[in-house]
């Protein structure tokens, strides 16, 4: 690999020293509740332009809907059918600007979407040509139509019977709890204390004006007050939690903003779709579009959009939702895959932002696009979007703080070229099994550490459990195998497999209790069928 950015030796992240940190720290220009890709983007943002900030995230980073996206970075092919095409725009020219900053997590991904009536390749394939239009220089491949062989060529367990030929257009593929902690390491790099199990647990005002903030590390108990001249409401689907509480304070009354959307993904071996290119079903039976994607070695299928009004924090899919799934990928794969056949199902909630007007119905006509509101006390809340346009998010967060005066003007290193912790060009793919080359420039870093020959599985080794503990703020064995490797992701019978192993790891560490058998517990529950 060869680095494209000059190597930084990794920051440790000894949980005793960050958590001293935060209690005798004083007065913050910024403080962000909330460890997703909002969140860390606008941390990473504030401090590149010099501001002092802290974040605090009450799970670990990236535990909600970030680390649970369908993997695609993406301008949007259903959002231009929807005539959106001022978000269509943005998030293509920050589909190419993550592929740029991370490009050993996010590269460019070949979509080819099966034709099977003789109208579908024209008729799609024009919307896709418009895509490519509206992408400009920042496309990453053009638009081609495809025939039969062709079309078999790139997806070879398509079913054959009927294919006509097909369209192949590119967009983008990215590991994404790994590029969010990639986004929390840059920023503690640019000067930010992150704290991972640390819980916003209440608002500070003052005459009515937000002051600061109260947090609660999880693992001690101990309580430490928090002083910021602003303070972002980062939570995704828990934001309105935050703006009660902050609406209670200065008495006013509050309206939910977010409408939570259900999206259901279930990892099938990489047998069923034995390729590079992902398959687009561009129209299901209820309207959807449906993703077959190549991903560490297994195949992705997904996602469904089903409004959900709890918020849990592992959300359960419906029984319909997983006979959707599968039903629909059926139809267009030689080989369906059943219920045997799954290594895993994960859910996430989206945060959508709803309407004054919405009254709960389906989410599948919301807007993807994010909104950034600034309450009477000053708390600033950001919500909506999607991982592609985390970036973008970020600096409309920092603009809105800086036009409501919590925030002096201030122009410093901006992100757009900013390259991520580990950045480097990578001959690996994203498709690929894991294994060193997700470490990016790090990766010999990981396998100067003890137990760099000892492999636990899935592309695991114990140094980069050592790794994880010592550079990437893991505490836990979830941590590991959820987010800093994904085999929970990837195959959960695997992930039990090695549990205890990673734990045995961690206890050496980090001296606390990793959490093995609720870890355990939530593999049961990722293998487990809806009822």
């Amino acid at each position: 690999m060869k680095p494209t950015t000059t190597e930084f030796l990794p920051a440790a992240t000894v949980r005793g020293e960050l958590v001293e940190r935060l209690s005798r720290s004083g007065r913050y220009d910024m403080a962000v509740i909330g460890g997703g890709a909002t969140g860390l983007g606008v941390a990473l943002d504030a401090a590149a332009r010099g501001f002092s900030v802290v974040l605090v995230e009450s799970h670990d980073f990236a535990k909600g809907t970030s680390s649970r996206a369908t993997k695609l970075v993406h301008g949007g092919v259903r959002y231009l059918a929807q005539g959106n095409i001022s978000l269509v725009r943005e998030a293509l020219h920050e589909r190419t600007t993550l592929l740029a900053n991370a490009p050993h997590l996010a590269q460019p991904l070949p979509f080819v979407m099966p034709s099977y009536k003789f109208w579908e390749a024209p008729f799609y394939g024009l919307g896709l040509k418009m895509y490519d239009a509206l992408a400009g220089k920042a496309g990453l491949g053009p638009t081609e139509f495809l025939s039969r062989k062709e079309t078999l060529g790139c997806l070879p367990t398509v079913r054959t019977q009927d294919l006509k030929g097909g369209v192949k257009y590119w967009d983008g593929q990215f590991d994404d709890a790994r590029l969010a902690l990639a986004l929390a390491r840059t920023a503690a790099r640019e000067g930010a204390l992150l704290v991972n199990y640390c819980a916003a647990t209440g608002l500070v005002h003052e005459d009515g004006k937000l002051v600061g903030l109260t947090v609660q590390d999880q693992e001690t108990g101990q309580c430490i007050d928090i002083r910021a001249g602003c303070v972002v409401n980062a939570a995704g689907v828990w934001v309105d939690q935050l703006r009660l509480q902050d609406g209670q304070a200065i008495g006013r009354t509050t309206t939910p903003m977010v409408a939570p959307s259900q999206g259901v993904h279930i990892v099938v071996d990489r047998s069923f779709l034995p390729t590079d290119h992902a398959m687009l079903i561009p129209k299901t039976g209820d309207g959807r579009v449906l993703f077959a994607v190549p991903w560490l070695g297994k195949t992705i299928l997904g996602t469904t959009d089903t409004p959900r009004n709890d918020l849990a924090r592992e959300p359960l899919p419906f029984s319909e939702e997983v006979e959707f799934i599968l039903g629909e990928t059926g139809l267009y794969l030689g080989r369906a895959p059943g219920a045997a056949d799954i290594r895993s199902i994960w859910v996430g909630l989206r945060p959508l932002v709803k309407p004054p007007d919405e009254d709960g119905g389906s989410t599948q006509t919301l807007s993807r696009e994010h909104t950034v509101l600034v309450s009477k006390s000053g708390l600033v809340t950001v919500t909506g979007g999607k991982w592609t346009t985390y970036r973008a998010m970020a600096e409309d967060v920092i603009e809105r703080c800086t036009a409501a005066r919590l925030l002096p003007p201030r122009i410093g290193v901006l992100t757009e070229h900013l390259k991520l912790v580990g950045a480097c060009d990578s001959s690996h793919k994203i498709s690929e099994a894991p294994g060193a080359h997700l470490y990016g420039s790090e990766s010999h870093l990981v396998r100067d550490l003890p137990g760099a020959d000892r492999q636990l599985g899935g592309g695991l080794t114990e140094a980069m459990v050592r790794f994880a503990a010592r550079y990437e703020y893991a505490r836990t064995v979830e941590d590991v195998l959820a987010r800093r490797s994904r085999l929970l992701f990837l195959d959960a019978a695997h992930a039990r497999a090695v549990a205890a192993d990673v734990a045995s790891v961690l206890r050496q560490e980090t001296g606390i209790d990793p959490q093995l058998q609720a870890f355990l517990a939530l593999c049961d529950q990722y293998l487990a069928l809806p009822r």
